[in-house]
């Protein structure tokens, strides 16, 4: 197996359904590939449709699909990690389950280009509202020296120049994340530090790049993403509250690195667009 795809559910029904159906569907691959749902203790009838109805669909595309339910919510980092355990690919992506191809062939070229790039660990697309605004939802993650997180591109049309070069970044989302698994064997997965959810990618990206291996940004692949679904509206997750636990958690870990580069953004680059703003901070 060349790729093992990896997909958080945790209710959202309607989503997972639109989302994981368009990628099983529409993702075009050179080489076989899987994908592994884990399920968070959803109650809304997700499992029954992720062990069925997405089972079949995968098996009719020729698309392997493992699905593992946990009896309860056990928050983003055991969870994927348990499909790092499970993943039998050379090369792991991390998706969320509001998040699906725009570009049909994301997974061979998310490939080709970390494998032509000296020391690339990790390798993150161009990540895209849904139609109709299709404006820049993040193309690579800045940190300033302050500790605070911009999103470049937030809000601004898929085609500005700014955005549409391969580069070297300071970090990635996990939204939709590829890099491989010898990595993630060699140094580990997710750190439950991070519990729930929220900065565990921020600190994931940081630990390799500590390492030396560099996080690269392509515009080659653009992916659809709703943008939050995966936190939003869920009862017992208050995201707010997360994001500033976490991201403290964050800056304590990291400021050592991030204070000392110069490449990242200003301050004013890093407030936050409120008018895109549907939550505190997208997955």
């Amino acid at each position: 197996m060349t790729y093992s795809v990896v997909v958080l559910s945790c209710n959202k029904l309607e989503v997972t359904r639109r989302r994981l159906s368009l990628l099983v569907t529409e993702t075009v691959t050179d080489e076989p590939w899987e994908l592994i749902v884990i399920d968070n203790g959803s109650s809304d009838g997700s499992q029954e449709w992720c062990k069925n109805e997405l089972t079949a669909l995968g098996k009719q595309h020729g698309v392997p699909v493992q699905v593992f339910c946990f009896d309860e919510n056990k928050g983003c980092c055991p969870a994927r990690n348990k499909g790092i355990s499970l993943a039998t690919g050379k090369y792991v992506a991390f998706c969320d389950n509001d998040v699906s191809p725009q570009t049909r062939d994301w997974l061979p070229k998310l490939r080709a280009r970390l494998e032509a790039t000296p020391k690339a660990g990790m390798i993150g697309p161009k990540m895209i509202y849904p139609p109709p605004s299709e404006l820049i939802q993040c193309a690579g993650v800045g940190i300033s020296q302050r500790g605070h997180v911009c999103f470049y591109g937030r809000g601004e049309r898929r085609d500005a120049p700014e955005y549409n070069r391969i580069r070297e970044v300071q970090c990635l989302i996990s939204a939709c994340l590829l890099l491989p698994k010898t990595l993630l064997d060699q140094f580990g997965g997710f750190d439950p530090a991070f519990h729930p959810v929220q900065f565990e990618d921020f600190d994931l990206v940081y630990r390799l790049r500590e390492k030396g291996y560099h996080a690269i940004y392509t515009p080659e692949v653009e992916m659809i993403h709703d943008e939050s679904v995966t936190t939003q509206g869920t009862a017992t997750l208050r995201n707010a509250a997360n994001v500033v636990r976490n991201g403290l958690l964050f800056q304590k870990r990291w400021r050592h690195i991030f204070s000392q580069e110069t490449d990242g953004p200003t301050e004013e680059q890093c407030r936050w667009k409120k008018e895109l703003d549907r939550n505190d901070k997208p997955t």
